[in-house]
């Protein structure tokens, strides 16, 4: 699914997210409604991904309001009041001001862990309740704030399921995969991840011979791709956002560094179809454990459907923020009020089912679903396949990485 992203489409399909984005952008609804904030990064270096999530609230709430709204609260619509984080953590956290003067029941954000820490901590003053479209890092939950609902798996488990996947490639194959460079995000996220790795990958067997972390943004990444070729590592294991991912794949390429597997965790482009469309060599066979919809539910297919028409690009942003919308509308059906101590309540009790995303029932403990889960993806052609879990994958997984010639 190679959708071709354009900017005129996208602010016709996010109707006026790109638009005075200092105050917030009611999208308006006959009464009764309720308002639900979006906060994401709309400008500044996450500006792509931000407006693929403002996006993809946008989508759920229309497809809420059309089936007849919130039932309990007699139809009433959802008005998402959508605010930009601007890439910065302390306008994330001075956004949620805005979000709460403009009377949201809760909001979703905000596409980078760093902006999710200061929103959520911002909104615990207000008793308003962040689900968390992407927040991998695990002191998102491990702040003990009533307020914070992770929807999504946070970096432990991504990083656990990665290595599990990985594991059984590498001995199904005939353990191609001796030696490991790590290159990482020197944020919450990718820091944690890098001590995970380093701890578990020799369990299995891989051992790490380079480990380099990066800030973001990162505009030059041929030191580092000469440091990756240097190690002579067998697989590269990267965690960055999508910018500096696409730049470290194409210094790699650059550079002709060897290697038997791009296997990414949370990799910021392995997993988006932008990557794809303008780096196709570079992209191929790159592996990612990642967000990504449950591709078998109608739900998802109509959601697909719906992207390709606004030309957007279908990316996991638009996945997850839809999907927290989705969760958000179900607390406000049970708790049949937009009271902020209700919203808590009754999200801290969800049992949701419904979500596009390849979850069991919702279960919060300690603000963190439980039964959330990442796939494992790959990049074939023009395509973005998954390839675990068996239930629903589009293709066999390809590993090592076919030798040219």
């Amino acid at each position: 699914m190679n959708y071709k992203i354009d900017r005129r489409g996208l602010l016709k399909a996010s109707g006026a997210l790109a638009v005075g984005l200092a105050m917030p952008t009611v999208l308006r609804a006959q009464t009764p409604a309720v308002k639900v904030g979006v906060l994401e990064p709309l400008t500044g270096n996450l500006a792509y991904n931000g407006t693929q999530c403002a996006a993809g609230a946008k989508f759920a709430a229309e497809k809420i309001n059309a089936a007849g709204g919130i039932k309990s609260m007699g139809g009433a619509q959802i008005e998402l009041v959508v605010v930009d984080a601007q890439s910065r953590p302390e306008v994330a956290a001075s956004a949620v001001d805005t979000l709460a003067q403009a009377g949201v029941c809760a909001f979703t954000g905000a596409t980078a862990s760093a902006l999710g820490l200061a929103s959520s901590q911002a909104a615990a003053k207000y008793n308003l309740a962040q689900v968390f479209s992407i927040g991998t890092a695990e002191t998102v939950v491990e702040r003990g704030l009533p307020n914070v609902f992770r929807f999504t798996p946070g970096v432990n488990k991504c990083t656990s399921v990665a290595l599990e996947n990985l594991k059984l490639l590498n001995e199904s194959a005939g353990s191609p995969v001796k030696t490991a460079a790590i290159v990482h995000e020197d944020g919450p996220f990718g820091s944690n991840m890098a001590k995970i790795l380093a701890e578990r990958l020799p369990q299995q067997g891989i051992e790490v011979v380079e480990t380099i972390s990066h800030p973001t943004p990162q505009r030059d990444f041929s030191n580092i791709a000469l440091r990756v070729k240097a190690s002579k590592a067998d697989i590269l294991i990267p965690s960055n956002y999508l910018n500096e991912y696409t730049l470290m794949a194409r210094a790699l390429h650059q550079q002709r560094a060897e290697l038997k597997a791009i296997y990414s965790i949370l990799g910021g482009a392995a997993s988006n179809i932008k990557f794809v469309r303008e780096n196709n060599e570079v992209a191929q066979y790159v592996m990612d454990c990642n967000h990504w919809f449950d591709p078998t539910k109608d739900e998802s297919k109509a959601l697909a459907a719906k992207v390709a028409e606004a030309g957007l690009d279908l990316t996991y942003d638009i996945m997850v923020s839809y999907a927290t919308i989705q969760v958000i509308a179900d607390a406000l059906e049970r708790g049949a009020s937009p009271d902020r101590q209700k919203m808590i309540e009754a999200l801290a009790a969800s049992t949701f089912d419904g979500s596009i995303m390849p979850y069991g029932p919702t279960k919060f403990v300690n603000g963190d679903n439980v039964n959330s889960r990442p796939v494992n993806t790959q990049i074939r052609g023009n395509e973005i396949e998954v390839v675990f879990p068996k239930e629903y994958a589009s293709a066999e997984a390809v590993f090592p990485i076919p030798q040219k010639g």
